[in-house]
């Protein structure tokens, strides 16, 4: 591989994969994906041997590999590409199948309570709309912790951080209505108070908070429309200013 044309700068590999450069950076970093070229100047540039590799890297990743399973697999070479592909395309299809069967029961329930007036389609429609698009925003491994999260927490107390979430986000408002300054000490408080369910709900998991941020900052909409939480972008900047403060 000669020709620099034959090759990608990570800010284009990451343009025409949908990747981030962050990722493909950590990527390299951790020894899972390392560009084979690299200029005079020191730019990292990618064969085409290494977007085959990539792509075998992100078939492993939603087969639920973890990232450092699947350098372990490829150096030592358990799987060659055909058998990656053929992996993925039949968890795709399993994946089909299955969510192919819960949107015909899920059809079927919404006609049923349709018909009896008692849970109108559309509320049912933006619950799956909230279903998918919070697990879009979590890896496997996050949601397979959530979920152990749940279990360990408790569906009682479950119900109770959204009571408590409810009436955080209503105190937050109403400081808001009054003018408060966001670093006064009586927004500060509710603002240990956010941090501390935030904590609660990801287990202290950095990444996890990282995840639940992007969610919230790009999605606030579709979630308040889904749970109806009344989280508003002007008591978003609010009480982000009080956080930042702590």
């Amino acid at each position: 591989m000669s020709s620099a044309e034959e090759t990608l700068q990570v800010g284009e590999l990451a343009r025409r994969t949908g990747l981030t450069v962050r990722t493909l950076h950590h990527y390299d970093a951790i020894g899972l994906l390392k560009p084979s070229l690299h200029t005079e100047a020191g730019y990292r540039r990618y064969t085409p041997a290494d977007v085959a590799r990539l792509q075998q890297v992100l078939s492993l990743r939603q087969l639920g590999l973890s990232l450092d399973e699947i350098r372990d697999c490829l150096q030592a070479g358990r799987y060659l590409p055909l058998e990656v592909i053929h992996l993925h395309i039949s968890r795709l299809r399993e994946q089909i199948e299955l969510q192919s069967g819960l949107c015909e029961r899920l059809e079927a329930l919404a006609a049923h309570f349709h018909a009896r007036e008692s849970v109108p389609t559309e509320d049912l429609l933006r619950t799956i709309k909230g279903m998918t698009m919070i697990e879009s925003y979590y890896t496997p491994e996050q949601l397979e912790y959530l979920a152990q999260r749940r279990e360990t927490v408790g569906e009682e107390r479950i119900q109770q951080s959204t009571q408590d979430w409810a009436e955080l986000i209503s105190q937050v408002q109403a400081a808001l209505e009054q003018g408060i300054d966001p670093t006064a000490p009586e927004v500060l408080a509710l603002a240990r108070r956010w941090n501390g369910l935030i904590e609660e709900f990801t287990g202290g998991d950095p990444g996890i908070r990282d995840s639940l941020k992007r969610l919230w900052t790009e999605q606030r909409e579709a979630l308040n429309a889904t749970y109806q939480t009344g989280f508003h972008p002007e008591l978003a900047e609010y009480i982000g200013k009080a956080l930042a403060a702590l």
